[in-house]
């Protein structure tokens, strides 16, 4: 039975839901089974110290990367493997500033690939919430550890540098934006977390926003990234979850990975 809060969902988020096309348009909302990880404040996105070189033959594979995916059965009920892209990926992320690093966000979460689109082996899940129409992505990839916390601390920039700026969309709606930093759990070697708002109007003039959670890691040699969000109100939990169990089987992948090897 669908829970109450899944019936207040406002007519002004379904008309721009209507406008910008068919697809899962999604409100993030706390996975009812996942286990709540420890928090900490945001940390550097450069460690200490960079991780020694992989022993040879324990590169990370395609089918280690695909292994270390988490799964519905992570976040719990309702979770469900994802029925089809958000309407406001292309409706609302598909769009551009004059800004260079800001214009670089915006670029980054529509192509979904924060750590370069030639990261490569990658692994992608995509995960909605049927109860409250949440979508969530993420992904485990190969990355040279020095590209990967230049990423982070690019990230880290981002609520000074972008704390406000506005974008225009494809369809030549202009939305508000704002960065902030958001905390993640104490996972993997460095990490980065922001919060995203797009700030607009619906076809009827009603304020309409879309909020998403980001979060990137290192996890040794390789990275891990997510990315939660829709319209409505956005808990943080799922991302937090995914970024603790994430890390934790990335890191049993590669270690056994390196026992075979």
């Amino acid at each position: 039975m669908t829970p109450p809060r899944a019936a207040r969902v406002t007519a002004s988020v379904l008309g721009l839901a209507a406008l910008l096309g068919a697809g899962a348009c999604s409100a993030l909302s706390t996975p009812p089974t996942a286990a709540k990880p420890p928090i900490t404040r945001p940390t550097s996105a450069a460690p200490s110290k960079s991780p020694k070189a992989s022993p040879a033959g324990s590169s990370l594979t395609q089918a280690m990367a695909q292994a270390a995916l988490i799964t519905d059965a992570d976040l719990g009920e309702p979770w469900v493997p994802t029925q089809g892209a958000a309407t406001w990926h292309d409706g609302v992320l598909k769009a551009t500033t004059k800004k260079p690093d800001c214009r670089r966000l915006l670029d980054a979460l529509y192509a979904d690939d924060l750590f370069g689109a030639d990261a490569q082996p990658r692994a992608v899940i995509g995960l909605d919430d049927e109860w409250n129409e949440a979508q969530l992505r993420y992904q485990v990839l190969a990355r040279p550890p020095a590209e990967i916390d230049k990423t982070l601390a690019w990230m880290k920039g981002l609520p000074r540098k972008c704390a406000q700026f506005a974008a225009t969309t494809n369809t030549g709606a202009v939305f508000g934006v704002q960065v902030t930093e958001s905390q993640l759990p104490e996972a993997g070697n460095a990490r980065q977390g922001l919060r995203v708002l797009l700030t607009g109007e619906s076809p009827e003039g009603e304020p309409v926003t879309l909020r998403l959670d980001v979060a990137a890691v290192r996890v040794g040699e390789d990275a891990i990234s997510v990315v939660n969000g829709g319209f409505g109100d956005v808990q943080t939990n799922a991302t937090q979850t995914a970024v603790q169990l994430g890390a934790q089987r990335l890191t049993e992948i590669r270690r056994q990975g390196r026992v075979q090897a």
